[in-house]
């Protein structure tokens, strides 16, 4: 009877073997041509690096030739007699004739009048190459706008006779800085790009991939310039695997699939079939893709294996405190709330979330708080043990967190922070895949870990620590230059702002008088808020002392902005995103502005008389992002201070960068800063009230009042009701809002009107609807 078995399971098999050889050959050709598209792709990329190397070194090279060939103008006999004697057009003209191919030449006086009197019409890149080139006294180089159209332009530091310092500007065509890009080819599934701030000059390849290609960019030293270049991301192959493998599979596959097909499925006789014991053991095994299914994961992804130590258990819910995880980043305080062992189980979290997308890599960053070092420590080990690759880019404010994960290609970053709270606080602010995680996100990263669902990878993953501050300063400063000197007072409350705000400002070309910008954990001056007034008055005694044109203050991790004029007034954030509105709408006819709830009702019509389309939407940094990406919006602000810039930048928000490009306008303009502001829309407003209530009741409260006003007895009457975040109540003369606060047991509460007596009635009206629910408790207004 076992004889009788084993012959009829061999010639069942011999039956199958030649539809199974098949359906292993069609895996097989499966996987081997995803071995060689991969291949392919880092050839390709391999090969845009080469060609963008061999344009970067051609660039250098040229760049350098022509700045050699203005020096030796400089020496010329007949350049340098004419200068002597104070000849401006006949200095100019001998260069002209000694240089052949020189468009233009001429030389300035150093005050720049001619230029400064019509800036606009003479170039602002212009402008900034000659001012670049008195400021460091030696000659300079950059692309510039004339001619009617982009050329190569130089200039020089010159003593013109009794006249003093002058500048010496020449015009070349601009094929002579880009002919070596004419010597590489970049693929045609790659871009590469000579890129001067946000402006591609010259481009090779697939424009589609022109956003993403800052991650290779390389600099052009002694020059503005950066070669930029991308390619495509290599797809990973079925199973996640790489080429090498992929290609191994393939083998592997085949070689059975001639096996089964050549050999009819007839084994070998010195392996003869065991017998079994019973009818059940008769039972089919798995099948192929049973067995695929069973087959360990790569480690990248998964990083789990048979050798794998056994993930962490379930941690009980009592151990971890369920109110630091909030609707926009996780927080809470330290010691009682935060420990090094929550950091390190919130970043093996974290980690799981972001190989389960396929990243494997995450930037890390901390804000200067004393509890700093010993959080990232632990995250840092949590995302190891999950099998993550952290980069540590260390001290750090969050926008430049932000910006590494884009400088650095991961896409994934966590900024250990507690923003603008008291010390005694931190948290982590968490992106992955370029996504902000907000509400239902965060709330998971809870659930994981008290439910044991987290990775534990075979081995740790790789840790290493960058500096990414000077390419974050030199990007903003390629970008954004000031056509004329301001000078600022920048206050950083003893946050990590500090480390970085000064440079920054001084590389666009600002004076800066630096306030409490030491790094200092504690917080001994003031509290790092600058939505608070009172937080304000050390820099507006400062402004008003050194006679600044303006002040600027951020809050403790760097994302937020808070502006004071000369005169000491202090400028709401949402009167400063209308003239960042204004601005980008110049550039950007009709693209989207987000504002949030507690914005000016002035707000609106300001941006649609510029020509824009505003959208207001729900308070919270990780929202607003988010809204932003759905929409498409080239701005967006929120009365707190964070500023998300789309156009010119990467979309998230970040104080320090805003700071820039406010300073940017206001140097375009010939009144000062005071002027400029005084001009922006305004009415009789309050700042943000808030109102404390208990713990966990904000949100019922505001759900009362909603409930309250959609009723037929609504006390609005005559108001345009908005209930996207809160409560807003929109009246001919000016509005109110009261919605619940996402990181703090409280009411936030803000009234606008034409006047004082439209705001006293509309503050009338809400505290007749707040009192009855709030009972005793002071509304303050």
């Amino acid at each position: 009877m076992s004889g009788i078995g084993e012959g009829q399971r061999g010639r069942s098999l011999g039956r199958s073997a030649p539809l199974l050889g098949v359906l292993l050959i069609l895996l097989a050709g499966w996987f081997g041509w995803s071995a060689v598209q991969q291949w392919r792709q880092e050839a390709n990329g391999q090969a845009l690096e080469a060609a963008r190397d061999q344009a970067v070194q051609g660039l250098q090279e040229a760049a350098a030739g022509q700045l050699k060939q203005l020096q030796q103008q400089l020496k010329n006999e007949r350049v340098q007699q004419a200068l002597q004697a104070g000849d401006a057009a006949a200095a100019a003209l001998a260069v002209r004739e000694s240089w052949t191919g020189v468009e233009h030449a001429e030389v300035l006086t150093a005050d720049l009048a001619n230029a400064y009197a019509d800036p606009a019409a003479f170039g602002y890149a212009r402008l900034a190459l000659l001012e670049a080139a008195l400021a460091e006294g030696k000659p300079s180089l950059r692309v510039v706008r004339d001619g009617g159209g982009n050329r190569l332009g130089l200039a020089a530091p010159v003593q013109l006779g009794s006249l003093g310092p002058a500048v010496l500007y020449v015009r070349q065509p601009l094929l002579r800085l880009t002919s070596p890009l004419d010597q590489v080819s970049a693929p045609s599934a790659g871009f590469l790009g000579l890129r001067q701030g946000a402006h591609d000059l010259v481009a090779q390849g697939d424009a589609g991939l022109a956003e993403s290609a800052e991650a290779l960019a390389r600099p052009i030293p002694g020059t503005p310039l950066r070669l930029v270049a991308a390619v495509p991301n290599v797809e990973p192959g079925p199973l996640g695997l790489g080429s090498l493998a992929s290609a191994i599979v393939a083998l592997l596959l085949a070689f059975i699939a001639v096996l089964l097909v050549v050999g009819r499925g007839r084994l070998p006789k010195s392996l003869p079939l065991p017998r079994r014991a019973t009818v059940a053991e008769a039972d089919h095994g798995p099948t192929l893709s049973e067995s695929l299914q069973m087959a360990p994961p790569p480690v990248a992804e998964a990083s789990t294996t048979e050798s794998a130590p056994p993930p962490p258990p379930p941690v009980p819910a009592e151990e971890l405190a369920a109110g630091i995880f909030r609707a926009y980043d996780i927080r809470g305080v330290v010691g009682s709330e935060l420990t090094p062992k929550t950091a390190a189980l919130i970043g093996q979290a974290i980690g799981t979330v972001a190989l389960e997308q396929g990243l494997r890599e995450v930037v890390i960053g901390r804000d200067g708080r004393l509890s700093g070092p010993e959080l990232a420590a632990g995250l840092a080990e949590g995302l190891r043990r999950a099998g993550c690759a952290v980069i540590d880019i260390g001290l750090a404010p969050t926008p430049v967190v932000y910006y590494a994960a884009f400088h650095l290609r991961t896409g994934t970053c966590v900024a250990v922070t507690g923003s603008h709270n008291p010390p005694e606080y931190n948290g982590f602010k968490v992106v992955i895949g370029g996504e902000t995680l907000s509400g239902d996100a965060i709330t998971d990263l809870y659930q994981r870990i008290v439910e044991g669902r987290l990775v534990q990878a075979a081995e740790p993953g790789d840790y290493q620590q960058r500096d990414v501050s000077a390419d974050y300063i030199q990007r903003i400063a390629d970008d954004v230059q000031l056509d004329r000197p301001l000078k600022v007072v920048a206050d950083a409350g003893n946050g990590v702002a500090g480390a970085l705000a000064p440079q920054l400002l001084e590389a666009i070309g600002a004076e800066v008088i630096p306030l409490y910008c030491d790094v200092d954990g504690s917080f001994p001056n003031h509290h790092p808020d600058p939505s608070e007034p009172a937080n304000l008055e050390d820099l507006v005694q400062t402004v008003k002392r050194f006679g600044a044109d303006l002040g600027v203050a951020f809050d403790g991790d760097g994302d937020r902005l808070g502006v004071v004029t000369g005169e000491g007034k202090i400028i709401y954030a949402d009167r400063l995103l209308m003239l960042f509105a204004a601005d980008v709408l110049m550039r950007n006819p009709g693209a989207m502005v987000i504002y949030d709830v507690k914005c000016t009702g002035k707000l609106s019509d300001h941006v649609l008389r510029n020509g824009g389309s505003p959208l207001m939407w729900k308070t919270g940094h990780s929202l607003m992002k988010a809204k932003m990406r759905e929409t498409d919006a080239e701005l967006a602000g929120e009365m707190s201070g964070h500023f998300f810039f789309k156009e010119r930048w990467f979309g998230f928000d970040d104080g320090l960068y805003a700071a820039a490009r406010l300073l940017e306008i206001l140097a375009q303009r010939e009144e000062t800063p005071d002027e400029v502001l005084a001009e922006l829309p305004e009415m009789v407003a309050t700042p943000e009230l808030k109102v404390p209530v208990a713990e966990g009741t904000p949100h019922a409260l505001v759900a009362m009042l909603v409930a309250a006003a959609q009723s037929p007895d609504n006390p609005y009457v005559g108001g345009r009701l908005s209930t996207i975040d809160g409560l807003r109540v929109d009246f001919s003369d000016g509005w109110g809002l009261v919605r619940a606060s996402n990181t703090t047991p409280v009411l936030v509460l803000r009234f606008e009107g034409n006047d004082e007596a439209a705001l006293e009635r509309i503050q009338a009206l809400f505290r007749s609807q707040l009192q009855p629910v709030l009972g005793d408790t002071p509304l303050g207004f």
